[in-house]
């Protein structure tokens, strides 16, 4: 998970930065997924040098990539964007929500392995 996490928030970070770019956005809104992405981007490389906290980082990350869905989803139904914002909020849906999901995954078959060994 900790390679995952780290690679969406290298998508995440180069699809803010790009958007940002090409749509020639003033606003620092354009960039949430950047920052978003550096987030999960620090979570994971934590949890590749700390696989101690690795457990813990990985309940941020999922964290971190859930509030990224529901505001992404909030804000593309919110505010009907259109153009370059529509494409940045369905990526960072689509990306977040690839770690949600991935992220459950490993956590039922985290307890499935604990539920057998006792």
């Amino acid at each position: 998970m900790a390679k995952q996490t780290s690679l969406c928030g290298g998508l995440l970070i180069a699809l803010g930065i790009v958007v940002t770019i090409v749509s020639d956005s003033g606003s620092v809104t354009s960039l949430i997924p950047a920052f978003i992405g550096a987030l999960l981007l620090v979570l994971g490389v934590m949890a590749t040098k700390k696989p101690d906290l690795g457990h813990h980082l990985m309940h941020a990350m999922a964290t971190v990539a859930l509030l990224a869905v529901i505001g992404s989803l909030g804000s593309l139904i919110g505010r009907g964007s259109t153009g370059w914002a529509l494409f940045s909020q369905l990526a960072t849906i689509v990306i977040a929500g690839f770690l949600v999901a991935n992220s459950v995954k490993a956590f039922r078959n985290r307890a499935k392995r604990i539920a057998e060994e006792s």
